[in-house]
């Protein structure tokens, strides 16, 4: 055994640097280099779910009912699995809101009702405090172990556990209460718990090595002699299908899945803490592997010290008595600190969770009743608020001691574990409906939570306490007033299921029940419908991010900054305030505090900014005393969602706009800079060599030349189409035959498609009607059409073939190759600025904007060009075909002589935009 001084230093230098760690975090986010904004830190932090109950209990259930621990992190397995849809949506929604806790979230769904903030968290004490006293009583156990001290003597200031209590109530003050953070985020906090995690898994697989490979020669050893024994071979068996507890063993995974989200420290981890929703990539795999990691050796352990003690008796214990029964003291030291790890991890999470909603949903709605308190328009809270916290954590450890005193000698540590989360799983209908259906109400909420938890107290919290001996136990066999429909554990005659399975059941069919049915009964208020609406529709992408421009205001009423500058004061003191206001005014192009318009979205920051200080309930009610609000109807709802939803449509497009632009000058720059670097390296060899040949000289003239028509011709382009989008082109509209046209451009095409071995076939219908266009633009476009076709032919044996129809309507232009066509994987983006199609594994010259231009010419005369389907392209109708003059080629049918290939097509009105602007210059 150990010394007690050395065991109490041991747990103090820990909890030091537990500290220390913390205290370095939150310089290092002072700082600007977060230790927590990554992946690895928030996954570890989700590991607090990870409490003495695993260190200690888990084996101890083990012990007893062999692989009846493993629903407990099968259900936090599974829900991970949900964890990118849910709890996603969850951390938009409290960033959002600056929801800062479980009672917050609830109740901001649900109109920001003060009145179900309370109740939230008034379940969340109560639920929450057997699971403190868990922790309590594992310290207590582990340091009666490690010390070999006598039981404690009965009067509570000889009680070395409350001191322990009084001892973390005050590293919790350290670790949570020292700044009033709007944002509800403690990074030293997580790094300190994501520290934490790594230490008491260390700690956990040292002990699990140590027992299977030092106590026994390894795992086939020792699951060969638990085989050998028949009481401890069924430890490994489910059993049979007719004897084994699938509905228990559902229960039990169903109770951890909702633990896992609404347990208040990990909501508190996983959502308010949370700096990064990406981080949930990797924690959705890291947080499951560390289950399995740290219930690896959980069988091995509870065997190793069923096989060395003979007994489960004290089996909670195992992973400290079995390396202090072989003498290695500094490995059970290490354990036993792994164990407080556990404890105080959870303890300082879970303590300041609580506090926040003690102090944000139950006192902070009393003082704001007080005239006294309202009246007082000056002043900085701050430091009130964090005092009702530090009160709040004290209280909420000694109620962990008093219930370890009242029924924490009576149950194993898993059982407290689960008197809590049947608790908090009462929080689910309410937060699970409230994000996914509208019609969940106020009332309903309200109805579930106390069917529930009042049936959650009825059959599972009582009984716990009677059968402490602390309360007559007489209406557990007889029922009260001897009612037998009425005994708690088999409430209206329901038998066969354990208490917690049985207490699960009532609770939470009376909690949906209650929620479904209530809320059905009455339609939402104005109110309740537009949170409904921040939550179900709050979405899962980007665009729904907090602070996404088109959010929704729903406010309607009269404000002055003048009033909301001394509110925010009070609240989160003078320098946030200010900083807070100022950045609004830059936000929205002022020039000052003093010029910001309180506007709805004004007064909604203000308030989403209170939120974070105060929780949402009492946010709204301060700011509605301090502005002229006005009542806001369901219509004034819709017509606001209606806005909001038109304005972000437009902010998307405006974003699209944005993005479009920066494309179109990033190639600019690159298509610019191509020929530029080439005309320069020329230049630069010339000028460094005057010794060089003429005839090489000549040759690098020639390409300079070259190289600088084809960086005119880009900058041109790039010119005629910036006119032509922004509406400052200049347009000459005439009479004129497209028929003619066409001949026109094939005349100046002819010597250089001759050249090439490319033969030009037009098909036209005469006579043609005139047709009121730019002469010029329309060549600019058929050149453009005859110059692509040209680029991509055979040569030799390249054809087109242009053809011109007319009909009622108008005009309709193909020009048509043999070339390959358009691949399949380029045909959306032929259009594209820049964009150069490949055919055939070449590149052809040309800058990427012919087309484009062609497309804006056709469009402002009322037309379009496209596409037509080719061949291997799929198409309601037949490719369009033509007769080679050589009767072969590539892209040819040879047994027929038809060709097939890309063909545009240009169709035009006769009555485009074009013919109501008739001045030589008009502009679009």
């Amino acid at each position: 055994m150990l010394s007690p001084p050395l065991v109490i230093a041991a747990s103090l230098a820990y909890l030091g640097l537990l500290f220390g760690v913390a205290a370095w975090g939150d310089r290092r986010a002072a700082q600007g280099r977060s230790v927590v904004g990554n992946a690895w830190a928030y996954a570890l932090s989700m590991a607090v779910y990870c409490t003495a109950w695993t260190y200690f209990g888990s084996v101890g259930r083990a012990a007893t009912t062999g692989v009846w621990f493993l629903p407990i992190y099968l259900g936090p397995t599974l829900a991970m699995v949900l964890a990118w849809m849910v709890l996603r949506k969850m951390i938009r929604i409290a960033r959002r809101g600056r929801i800062t806790s479980i009672a917050d979230f609830v109740a901001a769904r649900y109109g920001k009702s003060p009145l179900l903030a309370g109740l939230v968290t008034l379940i969340t004490v109560v639920g929450i405090v057997p699971y403190i006293a868990l922790q309590l009583k594992a310290i207590a156990s582990g340091y009666a172990l490690m010390t070999a001290t006598p039981a404690p003597p009965g009067a509570w200031w000889q009680d070395g556990t409350f001191y322990a209590a009084l001892l973390l109530a005050g590293f919790t003050m350290m670790f949570g209460t020292r700044h009033l953070d709007g944002t509800e985020r403690h990074e030293g906090l997580v790094a300190a718990i994501a520290f934490e995690s790594i230490v008491k898994l260390l700690a956990f697989l040292a002990v699990g090595l140590y027992v299977t490979w030092g106590l026994f020669g390894g795992p086939a050893e020792l699951f060969a002699r638990v085989m050998a024994r028949p009481d401890l071979a069924r430890l490994l068996t489910l059993g049979d299908s007719s004897a084994f507890a699938w509905g228990q063993w559902l229960a039990l995974t169903l109770l951890s899945m909702l633990s896992v989200i609404f347990l208040p420290r990990q909501f508190q981890v996983m959502v308010v803490e949370n700096v990064d929703e990406r981080h949930l990539k990797r924690a959705v795999w890291v947080f499951p592997a560390y289950l399995w990691l740290i219930n690896l050796f959980v069988l091995p352990i509870a065997f190793g010290g069923l096989l060395h003690f003979g007994s489960a008796a004290n089996a909670d214990a195992f992973v400290l008595s079995l390396p202090l029964s072989q003498g290695a003291l500094w490995l059970a030291l290490a354990v036993f600190i792994g164990g407080l790890s556990a404890a105080t991890g959870m303890v300082i999470v879970e303590a300041i969770a609580v506090s926040t909603m003690v102090c944000n949903d139950l006192v902070m709605p009393v003082l704001l009743k007080r005239a006294h308190f309202r009246s007082r328009h000056g002043g900085d809270l701050t430091r009130l608020l964090l005092n009702i916290r530090r009160a709040a954590i004290l209280v909420v450890l000694l109620l962990g001691y008093l219930y370890f005193h009242l029924a924490g000698e009576a149950y194993a540590l898993v059982s407290i574990g689960l008197i809590s989360f049947a608790a908090v799983a009462q929080f689910a209908p309410a937060a699970l409906g409230g994000m996914y259906w509208k019609g969940g109400t106020q009332r309903g909420a309200l109805a579930g939570l106390l069917a529930g938890f009042g049936l959650w107290a009825y059959t599972l919290m009582l009984p716990s306490i009677a059968k402490s001996g602390w309360f007559p136990d007489a209406f557990l066999h007889h029922g009260p007033w001897g009612l037998a429909l009425l005994k708690p554990e088999s409430l209206f005659g329901l038998q066969g299921m354990d208490g917690l399975t049985h207490s699960l059941f009532w609770s939470l069919l009376a909690n949906v029940a209650a929620y479904v049915g209530v809320s059905l009964w009455r339609e939402p208020s104005a109110r309740e419908a537009s949170q409904a609406a921040l939550f179900v529709d709050v979405g899962l992408d980007a665009s729904d991010a907090a602070g996404a421009p088109g959010s929704p205001a729903f406010w309607r009423g009269q404000a002055a900054v003048a009033d909301l500058l001394p509110l925010a004061v009070r609240f989160l003191g003078e320098a946030k305030a200010q900083v807070l206001f100022a950045d609004w005014a830059r936000r929205t192009r002022v020039a000052g505090i003093q010029h910001i318009r309180a506007d709805p979205a004004f007064v909604q920051f203000v308030e989403t900014q209170l939120a974070g200080a105060i929780g949402s309930a009492s946010a709204r009610v301060v700011v509605a005393a301090s502005v002229q609000e006005e009542a806001l109807d369901l219509a004034d709802v819709v017509r606001i969602l209606d806005e909001a939803t038109q304005l972000r449509a437009a902010n998307q497009q405006l974003q699209s706009l944005d993005r479009l632009k920066d494309d179109f000058m990033s190639s600019v720059t690159h298509e610019l800079r191509t020929p530029l670097t080439s005309i320069r390296a020329l230049a630069e060899m010339m000028a460094d060599d005057p010794g060089m040949p003429p005839e090489q000289r000549q040759q690098f003239n020639t390409i300079i030349v070259a190289e600088t028509e084809r960086l005119s011709r880009l900058v041109n382009q790039v010119l005629d189409l910036a006119k032509i989008e922004s509406g400052h082109a200049d347009w000459q509209h005439q009479d004129l035959d497209l028929a003619a046209l066409v001949r026109q451009a094939a005349t100046s095409m002819a010597e250089a498609l001759r050249e090439q071995g490319t033969t030009l076939t037009l098909d036209l219908a005469e006579p043609m009607p005139p047709l009121r266009a730019d002469a010029d633009r329309l060549t600019q476009v058929l050149l453009n059409l005859l110059g692509n076709a040209a680029k991509f032919v055979p040569r030799p044996g390249g054809a087109i073939r242009v053809t011109l129809r007319h009909d009622a309507s108008g005009l309709t232009l193909q020009v048509q190759d043999n070339g390959p066509g358009v691949p399949a994987a380029q045909r959306t983006r032929i259009f594209d600025k820049f964009h150069q199609a490949e055919a055939g594994g070449r590149r052809p010259a040309g800058t990427g904007l012919g087309l484009p231009i062609s497309r804006q010419i056709v469009e402002h005369h009322g037309g379009h060009i496209v596409l037509r389907h080719d061949t291997g392209q799929e198409n309601a109708g037949p490719p369009q075909v033509f007769l080679s003059p050589s009767g072969g080629g590539r892209g040819a049918d040879p047994a027929r002589g038809r060709l097939k290939g890309a063909c545009f097509e240009v169709q035009l009105p006769w009555a485009g935009p074009a013919q109501n602007n008739e001045s030589s210059g008009d502009k679009r």
